[in-house]
């Protein structure tokens, strides 16, 4: 038997979707910030988990729960049911975006202890 919804969350993916990519920007933008921040100071050791503390907040939590909303509508839409289709999005998403999280927080980490020139892959021989 096959499931078919009556009402697809078309709305729903289109709004995961928003949320996800306006976050995306905002966290790009705290994330300059905080890179120029470490520049202006570099004299000064700056605390690289208080920093991440501040990207953490709101833009890296709109990111993760606009891509549960975008993965888990979509799901649906495809014929999934509600239950099911959360019960994927959701650990997909948050695993995706933890991993994400934790390889962006080595990178600062190293970048804060080797320079921001250390990243340049441009000027490697």
């Amino acid at each position: 038997m096959y499931y078919y919804p009556l009402q697809p969350p078309y709305f729903l993916l289109l709004l995961g979707l928003f949320v996800a990519i306006t976050s995306g920007f905002a966290l790009s933008g705290t994330l300059k910030l905080v890179v120029e921040k470490w520049q202006i100071n570099s004299a000064e050791n700056s605390q690289a988990s208080s920093s991440l503390k501040k990207l953490l907040s709101v833009p890296f939590l709109g990111i993760t729960s606009g891509i549960c909303l975008f993965v888990s509508s979509g799901l649906e839409i495809f014929g999934f049911p509600d239950s099911l289709a959360l019960g994927i999005g959701l650990p997909l998403s948050v695993l995706t975006c933890l991993l994400i999280w934790l390889q962006l927080g080595s990178m600062l980490t190293f970048a804060e202890r080797q320079g921001m020139k250390s990243l340049d892959l441009d000027s490697l021989p």
